[in-house]
């Protein structure tokens, strides 16, 4: 595993949202190949977003998108949506009905998840409904009769319409930009990554059961924009829980 880079909260100039495409190219050309890539048709993924044509052809709506669009000069092209202008949210809520959730709705679906998997409630942590947050637990989490922590890990989970995966996983609250603190995030994979640090000792075993998570957490998205952050942003938790 290459040395951790330094992470976007590092960097005074940008919000921690915020993952540069620039980073992941220094990290290694290869990664960002590999998140660009469509695992279908073994081409980039595409734009399918009008909303980039006016910097170019290259930019159309069944353009792929190609490192040397993203990155450099053109680096501040693709960014979260927390970060662009009223305008351009409305146009996306309007266009591609593009409405991101609050942390602590997501938190209170996949609780619900949860709590139908456990049988019980309050499992990763104890709702605020009055204040929208959540206190999470801090004791190990226990498990049914008949289940084990390996089962949770194995158990299939997938958003379909994930947008930049506030349901997988909890680094920022899409709405406000607030960074969500390891300890506290609330995604479906955030939950699997802290059952298997909490069950796993040897850092082999750690990946071979985070890799396993990540092989049964899915998300599903369209746009090629919202695709790439979602899959840097699953990168990143990666990197932070390792």
């Amino acid at each position: 595993m290459p040395p951790k880079p330094a992470l976007p909260s590092d960097d005074g100039n940008l919000p921690y949202t915020d993952i540069r495409e620039d980073d992941l190219r220094n990290i290694s050309k290869e990664v960002l190949d590999t998140l660009l890539r469509d695992h279908t048709t073994g081409k980039n993924i595409f734009w399918a977003t009008h909303d980039y044509e006016t910097l170019g052809p290259e930019y159309g709506y069944h353009s792929p998108i190609m490192p040397e669009l993203i990155t450099g000069e053109r680096g501040m092209v693709i960014r979260p949506r927390v970060l662009k202008s009223r305008e351009e949210q409305t146009d996306r809520a309007k266009g591609m009905a593009e409405v991101f959730t609050p942390s602590w709705v997501c938190n209170a679906q996949n609780n619900l998840v949860d709590e139908a998997w456990f049988g019980r409630k309050d499992v990763f942590n104890v709702e605020d409904t009055a204040n929208h947050t959540w206190k999470s637990t801090t004791e190990k989490i226990s498990f049914p009769e008949g289940k084990t922590w390996k089962d949770y890990v194995r158990a299939t989970r997938m958003e379909i319409t994930c947008g930049e995966a506030p349901y997988l996983v909890s680094r920022y609250d899409t709405t406000t930009g607030e960074a969500v603190p390891l300890e506290h995030r609330i995604g479906l994979l955030d939950r699997k990554l802290r059952v298997v640090s909490e069950n796993v000792d040897k850092s082999t075993e750690w990946l071979k059961w985070a890799q396993t998570a990540y092989m049964t957490t899915y998300g599903y998205e369209w746009q090629g924009d919202n695709l790439l952050l979602a899959r840097e942003a699953l990168l990143w938790t990666f990197m932070e829980y390792y």
